[in-house]
């Protein structure tokens, strides 16, 4: 079968989801193609451009429900979830654009254009969207990057320093250390509640602008 840029990414994403970016090589790549490395590069000029490949390829798998009728909060959260379903459908290739990709997401990307809808859709002036969706993304993308590296978990699982702590005698802390479930703390509540506390931000910066006290407008 004659090589194609379509296949070499696909089998790109392969090699990532099994391994990871960084055992990703243009010789394994060959070789799980069975072709020649130097025949790669008349579709690809380099790794860089394989990851950027697969990267695009994966955010055009982006789908969400379109609900125009519902509050422009439901909206959010739903856009999120699916956003994050897809993370955690590549979490390895997900985790690395998060952090070493800055432009992956495009203004043509699915996510960022139901986003930036949605956004103007909740009230915010046509001039402050992208700003606002930008803040937005970056809150999501945040918590998903320390979801995807396992930093989330971890620092869920801190308990709060102070004279207080293990006041409820032997077995007190042993037994908040289990309040969390044998799997460490939910992350699709920690998510949710993300989410939540985004919204609200929202929520309250309009109600100020509403009320004419929003700060920084233009």
């Amino acid at each position: 079968m004659p090589l194609t840029e379509a296949g070499i990414l696909a089998a790109a994403l392969r090699l990532i989801d099994e391994d990871g970016v960084e055992a990703l090589t243009m010789r394994k790549l060959a070789t799980a193609l069975d072709a020649n490395p130097m025949s790669l590069y008349h579709h690809v000029s380099n790794k860089e451009a394989v990851l950027r490949g697969v990267t695009r390829t994966v955010g055009a798998q982006f789908r969400t429900v379109t609900l125009e009728d519902a509050p422009w909060q439901e909206r959010i959260r739903l856009l999120a979830t699916d956003f994050r379903a897809l993370a955690h459908r590549h979490p390895k290739l997900m985790a690395y654009s998060f952090s070493h990709q800055p432009d992956f997401i495009q203004p043509d990307d699915p996510f960022w254009t139901a986003l930036t809808a949605i956004v103007e859709a909740a009230g915010v002036p046509r001039s402050e969207v992208p700003e606002i969706a930008a803040l937005m993304v970056a809150v999501v993308v945040g918590v998903l990057t320390a979801e995807l590296n396992g930093s989330l978990h971890q620092w869920a699982k801190l308990k709060p320093p102070g004279p207080d702590a293990g006041e409820g005698g032997p077995g007190e802390a042993d037994r908040d250390a289990t309040d969390a479930g044998p799997d460490g703390p939910d992350q699709d509540r920690m998510f949710r509640l993300a989410m939540d506390t985004l919204i609200t931000g929202l929520e309250s910066r309009l109600t100020a602008d509403r009320d004419g006290q929003g700060v920084g407008r233009r």
